[in-house]
């Protein structure tokens, strides 16, 4: 069983939800316990987990960081009982790994942002709809962040609705959410197992004005939004994993997706922030042509700059990229006038 196995479980029905809520219960109560022993990791990309735990002196864990942030098995004993006794009563610990039976391993992943502790997948994150967590998300975090203080800075109000497209483990929307306690905040996904991660990591953050939503773009939810963010998948993946495949032109489709969804549902004053990747090729960035001209056609104004110029440069291996030069993390800022035109 995987970390979606855990998260996608079915809506209880009332003969099974004592024992569904049981596995919620106790999974919060374990991640409460581990936030309380000082627990911190920084999640790196896969790339680099896949080197580090390659290491012949990283094959079995010897500390709590290398079972639940390395996502290495471990010996019965070397994490508190209370810990591996939470972990199996919620469902996420693997007792069958090893030939003599020996080894455990945690199905999820606990990673650090902003002084919170988020739950997600395990390592590797294979399962077609894992929920992921890693450095973008810092950065897109830092990126949303930024534009929040942007705007106290410059005297506009608080965002009242806020949306999260395709929220994965809710970061982003969690952190808003401690910062406007009084905003409504959609954590939207298409992800079951994202919508149950997000709705654990709100949990454990304390925020109740965070509220996941099955939704495909912003169709399952109504009305404006003063504050739309979104960190889309957007690489060209051939086995297709929802976390990660971006779909369209050299995996810009969603990301595009984002931009129209945000164009129709933006109140006046409203902005989004997207942050994503795009290939270039021969020097020209396709995505910046097409989502500006999407936002000047909305009549919004836009700002558009490169985070990050060179980033999965391993990618380019793929015959999907076989045209691009480099693929850059940009970030995209589109703003409704306050007033019409």
């Amino acid at each position: 069983m995987t970390m979606a196995d855990v998260l996608t479980r079915p809506t209880p029905q009332p003969e099974t939800g004592t024992r569904e809520e049981n596995r919620e219960e106790a999974l919060l109560a374990f991640a409460r316990a581990v936030r309380e022993s000082g627990y911190r990791f920084t999640t790196v990309t896969p790339a680099t987990h896949a080197r580090v735990n390659a290491r012949p002196e990283n094959a079995v864990a010897r500390s709590l960081r290398d079972v639940l942030g390395w996502s290495r098995p471990f010996r019965e004993g070397l994490i508190p009982t209370e810990l591996t006794n939470l972990m199996e009563q919620a469902g996420v610990l693997d007792r069958t790994e090893g030939s003599d039976g020996s080894l455990m391993k945690a199905r999820v992943r606990l990673s650090s942002l902003d002084g919170e502790l988020f739950l997600h997948a395990a390592y590797p994150p294979l399962a077609a709809d894992s929920v992921f967590f890693g450095p973008d998300t810092m950065r897109f975090a830092e990126a949303v962040l930024a534009h929040l203080e942007e705007r106290a800075r410059t005297g506009q109000p608080a965002p009242r609705r806020v949306a999260d497209i395709g929220c994965g483990s809710g970061a982003a929307g969690i952190l808003v959410a401690k910062r406007a306690p009084e905003a409504e905040v959609v954590l939207v996904d298409i992800n079951p197992a994202a919508l149950r991660a997000a709705r654990h990591n709100a949990r454990l953050a304390g925020v109740q004005n965070a509220h996941p939503v099955h939704s495909d773009m912003l169709t399952g939810v109504e009305g404006s939004f003063d504050l739309i963010v979104s960190n889309p998948p957007f690489m060209v993946d051939a086995g297709g994993r929802a976390y990660r495949h971006g779909g369209g032109p050299l995996g810009a489709g969603l990301s595009l997706r984002v931009v129209e969804a945000a164009t129709e549902r933006l109140a006046p004053g409203g902005s989004l922030v997207l942050f994503t990747g795009s290939a270039i090729v021969e020097g020209d960035d396709g995505f910046r042509a097409e989502a500006g001209a999407i936002c000047e056609r909305a009549g919004l104004d836009w700002s558009y700059r490169e985070f990050d110029p060179d980033e999965y440069g391993e990618e380019l291996d793929d015959p999907g990229y076989a045209a691009a030069e480099r693929i850059a993390l940009v970030i995209l800022t589109a703003t409704r006038p306050a007033e019409a035109r």
